[in-house]
């Protein structure tokens, strides 16, 4: 499967869920777009987001777009706990960082030393980086 590296206009949207072999339909259209905008969004961010433009748009709609979404490859799932997992555009490999207090998420570059596993095919890692976000961090250090 190629990598999404560039979703920002809605033709390269529309080209994408053609590739994947789904269909284009308004709402799928829409969905896509707001993640393709960039950040990492929870369902409930994107319903509002995209029910802004559509005018009408369920939950359980995202969800199972998401899901088909996930199954082809064109969106990424990152579970926060205690929190709603957050959406994001599938992309090149990278990482996640946390914010453990308000929960935002940040993309991160992070691979493995080469030959720190000589044996080993790796065909995934999932590193996450939890600590304060700069905003959280400035907060806490005004206290």
């Amino acid at each position: 499967m190629a990598v999404v590296e560039e979703l920002t206009g809605r033709e390269a949207v529309i080209q994408r869920l053609r590739d994947v072999g789904l269909r284009v339909t308004g709402p799928r259209l829409e969905v896509l777009t707001v993640l393709a905008a960039g950040g990492h969004l929870d369902v409930e961010a994107i319903t509002t987001t995209a029910r802004e433009r559509l005018g009408t748009l369920t939950s359980q709609a995202v969800y199972e777009m998401l899901r088909h979404f996930q199954e082809t490859g064109l969106v990424s799932k990152f579970d926060r706990p205690g929190l709603p997992a957050v959406f994001e555009i599938s992309g090149p490999a990278h990482q996640h960082a946390l914010c453990t207090s308000c929960g935002r998420v940040e993309n991160v570059s992070a691979t493995a030393p080469r030959g720190a596993l000589p044996q080993w095919r790796v065909d995934d890692a999932e590193v996450v980086f939890r600590g304060l976000c700069p905003d959280c961090r400035a907060d806490a250090d005004a206290v």
